[in-house]
């Protein structure tokens, strides 16, 4: 059964969602049989586009909205959290 989740988290690492860590988020959303997209105000992204989620300008303290859609829904989601809250592996 597939499920849709939404989650507001915060950006917490000092660079923000910059091209190490969106490359990071990619392989990590493309584990899942889930459909992830972020939203920040009006633009969103899938978590499968390094690109689309550089667009996004999310930087240190900007909340975002994470979407996760499909069969691994909740893993996915689950993992997207602990790399975020995580500050993306970064030593800062």
């Amino acid at each position: 059964m597939s499920e849709r989740l939404e989650k507001t988290l915060l950006i917490v690492n000092k660079l923000g969602l910059h091209a190490r860590a969106a490359t990071q988020l990619v392989k990590l959303a493309n584990q899942f049989d889930a459909e992830v997209t972020i939203v920040q105000g009006d633009k969103s992204a899938s978590a499968s586009s390094v690109l689309g989620l550089l667009m996004l300008e999310s930087c240190q303290g900007k909340e975002i909205q994470v979407i996760s859609e499909g069969n691994d829904a909740q893993l996915a989601m689950d993992a997207v959290e602990e790399l975020i809250v995580g500050r993306f592996n970064e030593n800062e």
